[in-house]
């Protein structure tokens, strides 16, 4: 396919795609070189071996699942241009992705009061990567958070229709593609660290 021709509104949305995809392509490889640092540092000898990740970070893989999930019904929605669904749906996303925010610093307090820090004398590699990659992660969730509500005043301001949904494709692609990335984090520290 000739990516020159076509609409020019078309054109407008090929660049627009391409340019999230450029976006996430750079944010995954920052987190594969987090993720080549963590394997390499574990064979370290002050590696700490008795150090679980916190249960509410496993709270917040189900809860960053579930928001993706409702984003999914939300644009399924408005392509049967069930509005009022719709908003239901986009709301429920942002209220849970609040939610994984919240539980990601009760995993913080929860390291702290476990005794762990990012630095100091206290502190230790593995703690340090896992406050690290949270906190790293959690960043975008929070653009995430402001793209979803970008999308929620847009859809408010009947922006998207069945057929225009530009904006929120590309907030969904980059909403699950940090879910998933979430997931991935998890399973790391979990398995490998």
């Amino acid at each position: 396919m000739d990516l020159t021709q076509g609409t020019s509104k078309e054109k407008n949305e090929r660049a627009k795609k391409m340019m999230l995809w450029f976006g996430l392509i750079a944010l995954f490889m920052s987190f594969a070189g987090l993720t080549s640092a963590v394997i390499i540092s574990r064979t370290r000898p002050d590696w700490s071996k008795g150090l679980d990740l916190p249960q509410v970070f496993l709270v917040s893989v189900f809860v960053i699942i579930a928001s993706s999930i409702a984003y999914v019904f939300a644009q399924r929605a408005l392509k049967n241009n069930n509005r009022q669904l719709t908003s239901i749906l986009l709301l429920t996303t942002f209220v849970l992705g609040t939610v994984f925010i919240f539980l990601q610093f009760q995993g913080f307090k929860a390291l702290v009061d476990s005794g762990y820090y990012f630095t100091g004398e206290t502190s230790d590699p593995k703690a340090s990567f896992i406050f690290l990659i949270a906190f790293f992660h959690l960043l975008h969730v929070a653009v995430g958070l402001i793209c979803l509500l970008v999308v929620i005043y847009n859809h408010f301001k009947q922006k998207y229709t069945g057929d225009n949904m530009l904006g929120m494709e590309l907030a969904g692609t980059f909403w699950h593609f940090i879910d998933i990335l979430w997931v991935f984090l998890y399973l790391l520290m979990y398995f490998v660290g």
